[in-house]
């Protein structure tokens, strides 16, 4: 038993190797809005997703490029030794969820007020990589 979870343990050692991933919490923008530009990247190769979102004109797109760039670096400090190139980093998975939202009371006619929500969100990016040079 002890020896399968060791050969289980590594297995999964290897694996966490070729995945990085980023978290941007908190972001002043609406989650809907940024689901937008994240399904533009989603399943997409590094350089084409940092193309796309540097060229995009949605103010989301510029956080996000910044938060791939991020997950980029967290995988070159796990993988010190291989070359970003070769390894074939694609978006394996983008997820964004809502955030905390602040609520605002706008004036309304007849002394009423009606709320307004400021909508935040956090997004999460996970890199894969498609060079999966196994040693077995």
């Amino acid at each position: 038993m002890g020896v399968r979870k060791r050969e289980r343990a590594e297995q999964t050692k290897e694996a966490n190797k070729q995945v990085a991933f980023a978290k941007l919490n908190n972001c002043p923008t609406s989650p809907r809005k940024m689901r937008l530009v994240a399904d533009l990247v989603r399943g997409q190769k590094v350089e084409k997703a940092l193309n796309i979102l540097k060229f995009s004109s949605k103010h989301a797109s510029r956080n996000l490029e910044k938060l791939l760039l991020s997950a980029i670096a967290n995988w070159q400090a796990k993988n010190s030794e291989e070359n970003m190139e070769e390894a074939g980093l694609f978006v394996k998975e983008i997820r964004v969820d809502g955030g905390m939202m602040l609520k605002r009371l706008r004036p309304a006619p007849q002394g009423r007020a009606h709320r307004i929500r400021k909508r935040s969100n956090h997004v999460t990016v996970v890199l894969g990589s498609n060079n999966n040079t196994q040693s077995n």
